[in-house]
């Protein structure tokens, strides 16, 4: 954000400060003051200062979050006397807009740890939160409760968000609902969405923003991060080896990523800073996956200052990633200059787009991906609004000027993030610059602080603990507060709980003391020796019972299991649902892709791989008759139903996992949350040495997982059980 400061003749009436004979005055305090809060300044009293009001958690600054020195001495947005400046307990939207249901208590507003309850009219059934809390964000937790029935619908009742307004009452295939947002709210997501053939939503659930909600860093890591996952996993790289020589083959073309960041006079030095650590955090985390994108980097007020230039990708020059992070730290902001040109940073994309458009050639181009990531307020004042340059942009993504047509949509080509951060934020200006498919592309971020800890989690820091026994490592998830869910041989005969400890994964490394561990009863490492299985895995399930309960925060929450009502309200399973119907949707591709996690020291990194089911198993598990120990002729008798098989590199190059990898959660990114549907066991190979991390497998080694929907009756019998008062237990069901 910006401001042309000019000096003024009228002021020599009233101030005392000349400068070749204009004048210019500092502002004073007076009547700055904020009950129950406190404020900064960005240059002191001087002309251009912004003067920004700060309170405590749960609390924002009321009427105005921020006032600007003007040239005159005046504050813009001046003190007002019947209404001073004090901090506003933080309100979230009204909750009364549920159809088919109540919402208590009834109140005509509702405030920070308010609690609401929401029951259906007799013939509905619930779907979503039964029970929501109102949060310092100045957002609801849970999900919008719906209350429906079974009408023959293609697409379930989407339900109407905290705050808003629906128009449309029809479900079916193509049929579309708009929503708006009530009072003095603003809407932040798709304003209209359509049934599609599958019988799901287009896009993501749209909500009501006030002016002072923000998205935490966790929703922001887990909505960017599933959405930008997509990108480089779609785009991942193999490596066929012929001849002695490694070819490597891009599947589906060249990603290009464009960032830029906002450094004009409303950010303050010290966020450039933190901006340029978050922009080292993501690159780095994106070098996790085996795509090497091009970048363009920028930072921005009215002038632009390029640091990394695109073009340079395409000159035959071999830009190390490295080498873009010793770029960037040494970066140094000058002189900022007065004002911001948000068009100049599109113009300057469009023209590196068209530059390397002509280099590739039109039909290489077509399969160029590009996402754009912007950090700015969106306070522009001048260059013009970017719309216009955005839709040449799209233009030229979409192949729209051409005569031709492309069968399919290229939206999948283009995607523009905005973090939106700041004090005031211009969201009328900066969401219909916003696009993509999928997931969320707009996100309102309290503060710049914010990002390093948003990128250090998009890769999937999910919640997962390390667990260490005398002489192994091992890697767990946190099932509920009280509970991390591994694998049964991570413990040796001979352990007791007082032998194990448990790195919760928080960012300050705390250690939690074991109460117990339960392996699987049926668990026997010895239990077919004498069919041909010297170490047999079978049922390679554990749980540990810590003494005290993990603080749930930002950076640790449960991970969703199997066979829980907590797991149908995150897939959001309309009706009644059976543990059968989230297995048929989670594990309902004879090719399913899963994720699963490494950690190196401290840094924590996702591997993908896809689980053989259906025809696609008996060629997969054939490979666990070369695993060491192994003489049976029969890979049944080694691999039983209990196990999901990963690995080698058709269809897909799978990564392989490696021994400090055992008892991770092998999970599933679906909507909000991500569902854990498997842990990790034992592989036949081992190709990651002492260093572990990321790994490819080779042609025939493979891994096996625990498959969870098989030992649900474990895992209920302890964590469903509530004839005891120790710990809360999860809602398992039925059937």
């Amino acid at each position: 954000m910006g401001f042309a400061v000019h000096c003024s003749w009228l002021a020599a009436l009233l101030c005392l400060h000349f400068f070749g004979g204009q004048v210019c005055c500092d502002c004073t305090e007076e009547n700055m003051e904020i009950e129950g809060g406190h404020y900064t300044l960005t240059k002191q009293l001087q002309k251009g200062s912004l003067l920004i009001y700060q309170c405590p958690e749960g609390y924002y600054p009321y009427p105005v979050m921020t006032r600007l020195c003007q040239h005159n001495g005046n504050w813009r947005m001046a003190p007002r006397r019947f209404t001073p400046q004090r901090c506003r307990v933080v309100e979230c939207p009204d909750p009364n807009v549920m159809e088919y249901g109540e919402v208590s208590p009834p109140q005509d507003k509702y405030f920070v740890n308010n609690v609401t309850m929401y029951e259906c009219y007799s013939g509905y059934t619930m779907r979503g939160s039964a029970r929501r809390v109102c949060l310092p964000n100045g957002k609801w937790s849970g999900s919008t409760p719906i209350c429906s029935r079974e009408s023959g619908h293609d697409c379930a009742d989407p339900g109407i968000p905290a705050g808003a307004s629906r128009a449309g009452n029809i479900f079916g295939i193509d049929e579309t609902v708009k929503y708006s947002c009530n009072s003095n709210l603003f809407l932040v997501g798709p304003i209209e969405r359509v049934c599609l053939e599958n019988g799901q939503w287009s896009g993501k659930e749209p909500a009501c923003y006030y002016k002072h909600t923000y998205d935490t860093s966790l929703e922001v890591s887990q909505a960017f991060g599933s959405s930008i996952r997509e990108s480089l996993t779609t785009l991942e790289s193999l490596n066929d080896t012929q001849a002695g020589k490694t070819i490597r083959i891009s599947k589906n073309g060249t990603l290009n990523i464009y960032i830029a960041v906002d450094i004009s006079e409303s950010i303050e030095e010290a966020d450039v800073k933190k901006a340029k650590d978050a922009i080292i955090t993501l690159i780095k985390k994106i070098s996790s996956f085996t795509v090497d994108p091009n970048y363009e980097i920028v930072f921005f007020s009215s002038d632009l200052y390029e640091v990394v230039n695109i073009l340079d990708f395409f000159d035959e020059k071999k830009v190390e990633r490295n080498t873009i992070i010793n770029i960037l730290n040494d970066f140094q902001v000058g002189q900022k200059n007065t004002g911001t040109d948000l068009n100049l940073v599109f113009k300057t994309f469009l023209e590196r787009m068209a530059i390397i458009k002509l280099q590739v050639g039109k039909e290489q181009f077509k399969e160029h991906r590009h996402v754009f990531i912007l950090f700015t307020d969106g306070a522009y004042n001048m260059g013009g609004s970017p719309e216009p340059t955005v839709a040449q942009i799209k233009n030229m993504v979409y192949m729209n000027h051409t005569v031709e047509q492309e069968a399919q949509s290229r939206e999948e080509y283009l995607d523009i993030y905005i973090f939106a951060i700041g004090n005031e934020i211009f969201d009328d200006d900066l969401q219909p610059l916003v696009t993509g498919l999928g997931g969320k592309h707009y996100f309102r971020m309290k503060e710049i602080t914010e990002l390093q800890e948003t990128f250090d989690q998009i890769i999937g820091k999910l919640s997962l603990k390390k667990t260490e026994g005398r002489s192994k490592n091992c890697i767990g998830s946190l099932v509920n507060p009280y509970f991390v869910l591994t694998a049964a041989h991570c413990f040796t005969f001979g352990n007791l709980p007082e032998d194990v400890k448990v790195e919760i994964d928080d960012g300050q490394g705390r250690v939690k003391k074991v109460k117990n561990f339960i392996p699987h009863p049926k668990y026997k490492i010895n239990g077919k020796e004498n069919e041909g299985v010297l170490e047999f895995y079978d049922y390679d399930v554990a749980l540990i019972q810590l003494e005290e309960y993990v603080q749930i925060s930002s950076f640790v929450r449960p991970i969703c299991i199997p066979c829980t009502q907590e797991t149908s309200d995150a897939l959001q399973l309309v009706g009644v649902s059976t543990c059968k119907q989230q297995e048929e949707l989670l594990l309902k591709n004879d090719l399913e892709r899963v994720s699963f996690l490494t950690k190196r020291g401290t840094a924590v990194d996702e591997k993908d791989a896809h689980a053989k089911l259906g025809g696609n198993r008996v060629d997969c598990i054939k490979h666990a008759l070369e695993a060491p120990g192994i003489t049976t002729t029969d890979p049944n008798v080694a691999v039983t139903d209990n196990f999901l098989c990963t690995g080698g590199r058709t269809p897909f190059r799978d990564h392989v996992a490696c021994k400090g990898d055992s008892g991770g959660a092998v999970f599933k990114n679906y909507e909000h949350r991500t569902i854990q549907v498997a842990l990790v066991s034992w592989g036949t190979k081992d190709l990651c040495g002492s260093g572990g991390g990321i790994v490819e497998s080779d042609q025939t080694s493979r891994d096996f997982h625990i498959n969870l929907f098989r030992v649900v009756d474990f895992l209920k019998e302890i964590l469903g059980n509530d004839k005891q008062d120790e710990y809360s237990t999860l809602e398992f069901l039925k059937d």
